[in-house]
């Protein structure tokens, strides 16, 4: 697909929204009765499934003991895309997406909270359409704060990339797929701005990065806001059954 395709000269994208706009947000909290905190989230149509266990007592004693050890599963359902084919967990991209969801909550988790512990995340993508590792971290979130999980804040991931010149939020499967479309991952700390991922699929002239990283920052800020909610959601039904 072309560029001419992906951005119309009205500058609508391929399922009509802006440049700046993000895909429709749906999430709640507290969806697994089995699990210690868990998540629901939907962006566009990408769905995702989360369940945090712990913290509780590491399964090896190879564990350093003065902080907890954080563990990422992630899977992919057979029916998430239309190409129907189950995934080893060896796969490498897996494997990839699990280390930088990993790598980011590594900085985001109070670890010296919980020694000699382990915090399990597991995340299973239920359907596919781009943004996959935004989706993974933003559900994580929603899961570790419905644990109880101590942070030092949310973390709030979104996409952004390059069009006909024009940057553009929250890529969705048909724009990533693009090899003319640069793909960059963000992912931040809203209050205090710092950033806890910054991953690029493809390249990106450094005189863009500029409007790509702030764009996708700004996303970061409603997606924020989204969260949130969900969290106070799910305070005010546990609030009401106790009461």
């Amino acid at each position: 697909m072309s560029r001419q395709e992906l951005l119309s000269p009205e500058g609508l994208r391929v399922d009509g929204r802006r440049a700046n706009e993000l895909r429709r947000i749906s999430c709640r909290a507290s969806v697994l009765n089995s699990a210690d905190g868990s998540s629901y989230y939907e962006q566009g149509n990408t769905k995702v499934l989360v369940a945090v266990y712990g913290p509780r007592e590491p399964r090896t004693k190879s564990l350093t003991h003065d902080h907890a050890t954080i563990n990422v599963e992630f899977n992919v359902a057979p029916f998430s895309t239309s190409e129907r084919r189950k995934r080893s967990k060896g796969d490498k991209r897996l494997l990839e997406v699990a280390s930088f969801v990993k790598q980011t909550f590594e900085g985001a988790v109070q670890t010296a909270v919980y020694p000699r512990s382990q915090i399990d995340i597991y995340i299973h993508l239920l359907q596919h359409d781009g943004g996959t590792l935004e989706t993974c971290i933003n559900a994580a979130t929603l899961a570790l704060v419905d644990a109880g999980i101590s942070m030092v804040d949310y973390v709030c991931a979104c996409t952004a990339g390059f069009i006909d010149e024009t940057p553009v939020l929250d890529l969705n499967f048909v724009e990533e797929s693009s090899i003319e479309t640069p793909d960059l991952t963000v992912a931040v700390l809203p209050r205090s701005g710092n950033i806890a991922l910054l991953q690029m699929e493809s390249r990106l002239h450094s005189s863009k990065l500029e409007d790509v990283l702030e764009l996708a920052t700004e996303g970061c800020k409603h997606i924020h806001k989204k969260l949130d909610d969900a969290v106070l959601a799910a305070a005010s039904e546990l609030a009401k059954k106790l009461s």
